[in-house]
């Protein structure tokens, strides 16, 4: 396996890890604001079509960078502030800003990340590599979702979102990897 697409899943199984804690107990942090069952709805609703409208838009534009590398980073250093600022929401306005937030990182993240990702899959090795990016992410995803409840369970929100952030930062700073040489990035 190539260097690049290694740092990819690095880069990528700590922000799943970090964004996979929150996943099934949204709803019980919608709560714990003032808002209902409709409120996380909509939150997630503006998350995803956030990261729709700008990913179309944003990705005819990523076609045309010379280092998409660097949106990559960008895009995961966005969902690490991201992540930090769950700390600040406390009621539905703050929550959409964050959602926001992390609709853009997302739409700045997955195209480059794509790209890049299917420079460095070996021919014929195309399932293997893209199933193995595949199966990362949902080991660490359904990892996250047990250890995301047992925190906000034992130590509150404020914790866990402290944790997601300082978590998903080892995911952006492991990104910044892939500004080393191509020479190097295409080695196994």
């Amino acid at each position: 396996m190539k260097q690049g697409i290694k740092i990819l899943l690095i880069s990528d199984s700590w922000i799943n890890l970090s964004l996979g804690m929150i996943g099934p107990i949204y709803a019980i942090f919608v709560e714990e604001i003032g808002g209902d069952i409709l409120d996380a709805s909509w939150a997630y609703s503006v998350y995803m079509i956030t990261a729709g409208v700008v990913m179309y838009l944003l990705s005819k534009w990523e076609d045309r960078a010379k280092h998409k590398e660097k949106f990559v980073v960008l895009g995961y250093a966005l969902t690490s502030i991201a992540c930090l600022s769950y700390i600040f929401v406390y009621n539905q306005a703050t929550l959409l800003f964050t959602q926001v937030l992390l609709g853009l990182s997302v739409a700045i993240l997955s195209p480059a990340f794509d790209a890049i990702y299917s420079h460095y899959v070996k021919v014929k090795e195309e399932a293997s590599n893209w199933g193995l990016w595949e199966a990362l992410s949902f080991i660490v995803t359904g990892l996250a979702a047990v250890i995301g409840g047992y925190m906000a369970n034992m130590f509150g929100f404020r914790t866990l979102f402290i944790v997601m952030f300082v978590i998903s930062l080892f995911g952006a700073l492991n990104s910044i990897r892939l500004y080393n040489k191509k020479k190097y990035l295409n080695q196994e």
